[in-house]
């Protein structure tokens, strides 16, 4: 599985990916020719080998990925099933910075498309050993300069604090590696500014874990959905992404500079969203406003955003952003998407379809054809952390462009500094 014999395209045609989606929806199709009153399809994994219809690693069709604590955000941490694209050794990594548990997902999808996790570091004892106890083996470095000293080291993951994160990301950028940063990836325009220099100059990559898209099965299957054509050119997108605050939040969260406010930071996932779905490479904030409604002991904290974007494209986006999930839902999160095109719509239930079903990743199309309703959990994967890896090595954009990723950060970012206080 060398990179010289284990070509991009195989790969990208060995993926449960555009494939998957022609191959779901057509199940879903005939499911609901069958019968109006059928429940909701459950085909077979999708995708020819080495993936999850022939992998011996693969789960049985139908059964259900392995469990994710779901009661909050900050410790929401995916797993799928292993699809290596490199060999043990061959694309090692390290872990540095675990000031969110978005960290484990990021190593999560990386192990599990192959990469060697060598190393960890945080100041935190604690925070490094329960680390250490989810990801075996690891070796535990006493600074970041011990990993940035070792040459097998080729990229280094981060969930630091969020004002944090563009100046660890120059540190290991200028180290000769590539940087893998949680989202939000910066807290101000000028770190992102320092950061496409840093960018230009080294020629490395800064990479954002944008997981409310990468690291879920709806929002990927959707992604396949739209760019097949599915509902004809992308005139909205319409997300949604309400929070649970939970306990035991670290004091940084409630500092504003420090997480950069509520639409830089979970915002963040929305804009994304948008840029991808309606094809934009740009857009314009037309509305931003936040809000501290209901948390008067932390006057740093904004509970609540929202913000309308137009695309270069044409295209408008609508997000709202909250803290405001109630403890009665069985998931952090009921965060749902609606995509509207020329030719019909989609809706993403992503995390739970309330009060109907308690799993996530379910798809709503409707299109001229009819109604749908395609269950994707366990089905179609984590594609992005492989196509990242062979970006990294080959040095190509497949998994997603340096553009897009930053355009997406300086959107979030602008919103913010345009948002009216509200309340």
């Amino acid at each position: 599985m060398q990179p010289s014999s284990f070509p991009r395209r195989d790969f990208v045609r060995a993926l449960a990916g555009g494939a998957a989606a022609s191959g779901l929806l057509a199940c879903a199709r005939e499911a609901s020719s069958t019968s109006s009153s059928q429940p909701a399809m459950t085909p077979e994994p999708a995708g020819a080998a080495p993936t999850a219809a022939t992998s011996p690693t693969a789960a049985a069709p139908g059964s259900a990925p392995p469990a994710v604590q779901k009661a909050d955000g900050q410790s929401y941490a995916p797993k799928g099933k292993p699809n290596p694209v490199v060999k043990p050794g061959e694309f090692t990594i390290a872990a540095a910075y675990l000031d969110h548990g978005h960290i484990m997902g990021q190593c999560n999808g990386l192990t599990e498309a192959g990469a060697t996790l060598k190393w960890v570091h945080d100041p935190d004892p604690k925070k490094v050993a329960d680390f250490v106890a989810k990801f075996p083996g690891v070796k535990v470095a006493e600074t970041l300069d011990v990993i940035l000293a070792d040459p097998e080291v080729k990229l280094v993951t981060s969930a630091a604090v969020p004002n944090q994160r563009g100046p660890v990301g120059i540190r290991v950028l200028e180290s000769g590696r590539d940087y893998f940063a949680d989202k939000p990836p910066f807290t101000t325009l000028d770190q992102l500014d320092k950061a496409k220099a840093a960018v230009a100059k080294t020629g490395k990559k800064y990479m954002v874990y944008y997981s409310e898209r990468l690291h879920n099965e709806s929002a990927m299957f959707a992604t396949d959905l739209v760019q097949q054509g599915a509902v004809g050119r992308v005139r909205q997108v319409l997300g949604l992404g309400p929070h649970r605050e939970g306990k035991g939040r670290p004091d940084w969260f409630y500092e504003h500079d420090k997480y950069g406010g509520i639409l830089c930071d979970i915002g963040s996932h929305q804009f994304e969203q948008f840029l991808t779905y309606a094809g934009a490479t740009d857009a314009t904030v037309m509305h931003a406003a936040v809000a501290n409604y209901a948390h008067p002991e932390h006057p740093g904290l904004e509970d609540f955003g929202e913000a309308s974007l137009l695309g270069n494209n044409g295209a408008t986006n609508y997000v709202r952003v909250d803290w405001f999930t109630p403890p009665g839902l069985s998931t952090w999160g009921d965060g749902r998407l609606m995509i509207l095109g020329e030719k019909g719509y989609i809706e993403l239930r992503k995390y739970v379809d309330v009060a109907r079903d308690k799993t996530g990743n379910h798809v709503y199309l409707v299109d001229e054809k009819g109604e749908q309703h395609i269950e994707v959990e366990g089905k179609v994967g984590f594609r992005f952390f492989g196509e990242f890896i062979l970006d990294c090595i080959h040095r190509t954009e497949k998994a997603m462009t340096q553009a897009h990723a930053f355009k997406a950060a300086e959107l979030c970012l602008k919103a913010q500094a345009a948002a009216r206080k509200l309340g």
